[in-house]
């Protein structure tokens, strides 16, 4: 690698980095309440390999959505890093869908980040649209197929011993990450679904034995970020006037 690559590469991370800057403070407050929790729980606990991997991916995955609600688009890494450390805890758990659920989010929001990571914020905060009726048909018909579909093939086909939760919290998620990739605001309200819906299934999980709670309580919090990107998010209105922004029509 020559000193010009080296340059570039020095360049691109910090400028990643820079991204982490200037959210809302509300969005630090949830970030650092959320560290100091999970913390807690880990060092609290036995440490294992699963145990060490789900503290790392709820430390990544609530960095970005953070920066989802933030329009930046650090998001694209933090997620792609979250979703290996995730896949794996499900895998453990036998919560098989949401195995898919992370790699639906690599496929509809990490990579197409990645793949234009320099302009992704400008093209999300200048882009954003939010349904009409038709819109509202679709997104609600097509979650209902997907949970019906997936519940019956993964209660078919694997020993997932909750396959209506793992499969309702699937169905949810891969509707909201397409519609972030499409540039929806209405998103926010599968995500809040979806956030409640994990919550459920991964407390459901905890108390059959098959994950630690640390799953459960980084469901929650993402609850608590899909709650505050109605006021501070560039995705709303009420966020965008704090950022000199053109409303969403």
């Amino acid at each position: 690698m020559d000193s010009k690559e080296i340059a570039t590469n020095k360049n691109y991370f910090s400028w990643l980095i820079s991204q982490l800057k200037g959210w809302p403070i509300q969005n630090y407050m949830l970030y650092f309440f959320s560290f100091g929790f999970q913390l807690a729980l880990f060092i609290g606990g036995p440490i294992t390999l699963d145990t060490t991997l789900t503290f790392i991916g709820t430390t990544l995955g609530v960095l970005c959505i953070l920066s989802i609600n933030a329009a930046k688009s650090v998001n694209g890494w933090l997620g792609l890093l979250s979703a290996i450390c995730f896949i794996y805890v499900g895998w453990h758990a036998k919560n098989y869908l949401s195995i898919l659920e992370q790699i639906s989010y690599v496929v509809t929001l990490d990579l197409p980040v990645l793949f234009a990571v320099k302009t992704w914020n400008d093209n999300t905060v200048n882009n954003l649209r939010k349904f009409a009726k038709k819109e509202w048909v679709i997104a609600l018909v097509s979650t209902l197929i997907v949970y019906l579909l997936s519940g019956w093939a993964i209660g078919a086909f694997t020993n997932d011993p909750r396959p209506w939760f793992d499969a309702f919290a699937f169905a949810v998620s891969l509707t909201a990450g397409v519609m972030c990739f499409l540039r929806y605001n209405n998103q926010f309200f599968w995500w809040i679904t979806s956030g409640v819906a994990q919550l459920i299934l991964w407390g459901v999980t905890f108390s059959q034995g098959d994950a630690t709670i640390a799953m459960a309580v980084n469901a929650s919090i993402y609850v608590l970020n899909d709650v505050i990107a109605f006021t501070v998010s560039p995705w709303f209105n009420h966020g965008r006037q704090r950022l000199g922004l053109k409303s969403i029509k």
